[in-house]
């Protein structure tokens, strides 16, 4: 099924690129673009009444509101999902996009909270996502005779080397690379009255932010394996001109860009299809270099772009200065998460003309996607989904679906996407949890999946078409959607929703035990290693008692299923006893602490428990 599956894919594609392109027809080139922080509220096409303003703020304010053309047309011409997740926070949800598995498979479980496993030379660590997933999607696509180039932020563990990448242009944040000469934009611990400060090597003055390198303006910069290198791995500007050319008007994300479009130039003039994978900073709050005394974590402005209703212009920065006096003489925007929209709608317009410029926009998928919730929003929240409704926006060349698409998807759906788009069959042993998109988005089918997933640590976060719980075992009416596509109603009582949702509810809760083994399984197989401290979750970890306390009923537990007692006679007694105290009997409520009795780490719950429980 699954090869007969891929053939009809190829057939889709080659008859919808038709004639375009070149010798690589029924290869499609793709570019995954991965932007950093960004909330789906953020995005125009969203449709929110609410956005993140310059302080982190809510805000309604249309002068902050971002204007992105380019990414709105690609959801025109393309698609646009409503609700797609991602993970909570940075790490994880990278894990998830590389592998498209959950981080029950990856134990990536938060940002600074991994589990370890021996790395390819067998020393104990972080696990790298590269090997509890020898398949990502660097290796799907260069397996089907891609050349892959990876641009931007990294923060995998591991070696860069190993992720299925031919070359690499990035941005690090890795503070253990000290030895760059190019540029004093970072950050070093030194011990001042006895504690470890932050300082800004710029200016030799404390700041009170995190430990972190310039990855926008006069930036850290480091090639792997590029044809002008002299090693594998080097810091960039790496020759006479381009160190003539650098300077503090140079913007990373202008030099991740351009060197994805010279690996895209230099691979199709070989005949060979290309996949950038290209993980930007923007939208990523960080140190304002240009404003140290802002001290704070803001949206640094961007070089000024306008556009025209066709096409962008951008205006060349001009900076001057050192030691945390500068001059940016107008030449850089105000800062704010808008001004990182503008520039991310800018650089697919970049990708776009120079696809046009090729001969190969008609046989080209961008994917357009973030890592989760915006700073002072979402990050790494577990509320509702703040942390992980994040922008999902696909354009491929005969796609049937266009514009906006009421469906659910997850960022690790993309891996299967890839593969399907490829030509990749995915050998039937080797365990994904995305589904590929590809069917749902080249015929009539109406759905992609019934659920959606996401984790923070402990926490498990599900949604259907319904209902959603969060990270905090609360949950919620999705039925409608609300202006600010956050306010949805909290259910309180089971019988006030219809039997769909009460369905929905039931099959999410047999779902989420199967990927709930952060305590059991935190590590890789076979490891015992107990991190020395892990980050405040809503969920405490199970307390291991000898003895099973009481049941409600008064009587000891048979070691049976909620003290012996099966499903039916519980609800009969509950119902019975809910009847005489002139309660409402609810069936979802009672089948709930039905399971938690039967289920909950800590032995069956006491009498007292099962009356609080009920009373809520």
């Amino acid at each position: 099924m699954k090869q007969s599956w891929i053939i009809g894919t190829a057939l889709l594609l080659t008859a919808a690129i038709g004639e375009a392109g070149t010798g690589s027809l029924n290869k499609p080139n793709i570019i995954v673009y991965f932007a950093d922080d960004i909330s789906a509220r953020e995005v125009p096409v969203y449709g929110s009444s609410v956005w993140t303003g310059p302080l982190r703020e809510d805000t309604s304010d249309p002068a902050l509101r971002a204007k992105m053309p380019v990414l709105d047309q690609l959801a025109s011409e393309g698609c646009w999902v409503k609700t797609a997740w991602a993970g909570c926070v940075c790490n994880p949800s990278r894990a998830m996009m590389m592998s498209g598995r959950y981080a029950y498979q990856t134990k990536w479980w938060n940002n600074k909270d991994k589990g370890w496993g021996p790395d390819e030379n067998g020393k104990m660590g972080t696990w790298p996502v590269y090997m509890s997933s020898p398949l990502l999607l660097g290796h799907v696509a260069q397996q089907a005779g891609y050349g892959t180039y990876w641009a931007g932020k990294t923060q995998m563990a591991g070696s860069w080397a190993r992720h299925g990448f031919d070359e690499g242009c990035f941005t690090p944040g890795n503070l253990e690379q000290k030895d760059n000469p190019f540029t004093d934009f970072k950050h070093e611990y030194r011990k001042i009255g006895g504690k470890n400060k932050v300082v800004c090597l710029d200016t030799g003055k404390v700041c009170d932010t995190y430990l972190q390198h310039g990855w926008y303006w006069y930036p850290h910069v480091k090639l792997m394996n590029h044809p002008s290198s002299k090693k594998p791995i080097e810091w960039w500007p790496n020759t006479p001109e381009s160190i003539k050319n650098f300077g503090l008007h140079t913007y990373g994300p202008d030099v991740e860009i351009e060197f994805a479009m010279d690996f895209m130039e230099r691979k199709h003039a070989e005949g060979k299809p290309f996949f950038i994978y290209h993980t930007t900073h923007l939208g990523h709050a960080a140190w304002d270099w240009f404003h140290p005394e802002s001290n704070g974590q803001c949206w640094p402005g961007t070089p000024i772009v306008s556009w025209d209703g066709k096409n962008y212009t951008r205006q060349e920065p001009r900076v001057t200065g050192d030691a945390g006096k500068y001059d940016t003489h107008g030449t850089v925007t105000e800062p704010g998460m808008h001004s990182h929209l503008n520039y991310i709608d800018y650089q697919l317009w970049q990708y776009r003309e120079k696809l046009e410029e090729m001969g190969v926009a008609d046989n080209t998928v961008i994917i357009f996607a973030a890592d989760n919730g915006s700073a002072g929003y979402g990050k790494n929240s577990g509320e509702k989904q703040k942390g992980c409704h994040v922008p999902f926006i696909i354009y491929a060349p005969g796609m049937q679906k266009h514009g906006e698409q009421d469906v659910l998807a997850s960022v690790v759906d993309v891996l299967p996407t890839i593969a399907d788009l490829v030509g990749f069959e995915i050998p039937a042993d080797y365990k994904i949890d995305g589904e590929s998109l590809i069917p749902f988005l080249f015929t009539d089918k109406p759905e992609h999946r019934d659920w959606i997933y996401s984790q923070r640590g402990p926490e498990q976060l599900i949604r259907g078409k319904r209902v959603l719980k969060d990270g905090r075992d609360e949950w919620f009416d999705v039925s409608s959607d609300p202006d600010d596509l956050i306010s949805f109603e909290k259910i309180e009582n089971w019988g006030g929703v219809s039997e769909a949702h009460r369905e929905e509810y039931e099959k999410l809760q047999e779902i989420l035990p199967r990927y709930d083994l952060y305590y059991e399984e935190y590590n890789a197989p076979g490891v015992d290693h107990e991190p020395a401290k892990r980050p405040r979750y809503s969920r405490k970890p199970p307390v291991k008692k000898a003895k099973e306390p009481q049941v409600q009923s008064g009587r000891k537990s048979s070691g049976g299923r909620a003290g012996g007692k099966t499903l039916e006679a519980f609800s009969a007694y509950k119902k019975a006893e809910m009847e005489k105290k002139g309660k409402v009997y609810d069936p979802i409520k009672v089948k709930a602490l039905f399971n938690k009795m039967d289920t909950n780490r800590d032995g069956l719950v006491s009498r007292q428990e099962t009356q609080t429980y009920y009373a809520k």
